[in-house]
C-alpha cells in the first residue's frame, strides 16, 4: 500500500518543525537581547542589566562589602548546583516580573533568598558571632543578620 502523500499530510508534517524553530528563534533572539550568558559571570553589572537592579549595585558600590563579595557570594549558595540552580529560578521570576511588569517598587527579597543572604553571611562571618548564634533556631528570620545589619550589602537606604 503506498503511503498517501497528500497536501494536507505535507503541511502538517511542516507546522511541528516551523513552530519549534519560531521558538528557538524568540527564545535565542530574547536570550542575546537580555544579555543572558552575562547572568553566569561573577560580574555584579549583570545584576543590573535590567534598570531595576541599578539602586542595589550603586549600593553594593558604596558599601563595605564592595571589595570582598560579589552579588553571587551573598545572594547564591556557595554550591556549584546550588549556585545555578538559584541564578536560574531568580532569573525566570526576574524576567517574568520585569517582562509582565509586576514586580514591587522598590524590589523586595523573597523569603527562600533571605535565608541564603543568611546563610551566606553566616559562610564567612560564623565563626565570629559563633556565640550569638549558637542560641538562635535554624534558620530563623525574627533573628537574620540583616535585621540588624540590613544596609552592609547594599549601603544605608
Amino acid at each position: 500500500m503506498a503511503f498517501n502523500w497528500s497536501p494536507t499530510v505535507k503541511y502538517k508534517k511542516l507546522i511541528l518543525p516551523i513552530l519549534c524553530g519560531v521558538l528557538i528563534g524568540l527564545g535565542g533572539f530574547t536570550f542575546q537581547y537580555a544579555k543572558g550568558f552575562s547572568y553566569f559571570s561573577n560580574n555584579p553589572a549583570a545584576c543590573a542589566n535590567c534598570h531595576i537592579m541599578q539602586p542595589q549595585l550603586d549600593g553594593w558600590q558604596k558599601s563595605t562589602h564592595h571589595a570582598v563579595a560579589t552579588c553571587n557570594d551573598c545572594h547564591t549558595p556557595h554550591d556549584f548546583i546550588g549556585k545555578y540552580m538559584t541564578k536560574a529560578e531568580n532569573g525566570y521570576h526576574h524576567s517574568k516580573a520585569f517582562t509582565l511588569q509586576n514586580f514591587h517598587e522598590p524590589i523586595m527579597i523573597r523569603e527562600k533568598n533571605a535565608r541564603i543572604v543568611n546563610e551566606a553571611c553566616l559562610h564567612c562571618h560564623g565563626e565570629l558571632v559563633s556565640q550569638i548564634t549558637a542560641h538562635l533556631q535554624p534558620r530563623d528570620q525574627a533573628n537574620s543578620c540583616t535585621r540588624c545589619h540590613a544596609g552592609v550589602g547594599h549601603g544605608t537606604r
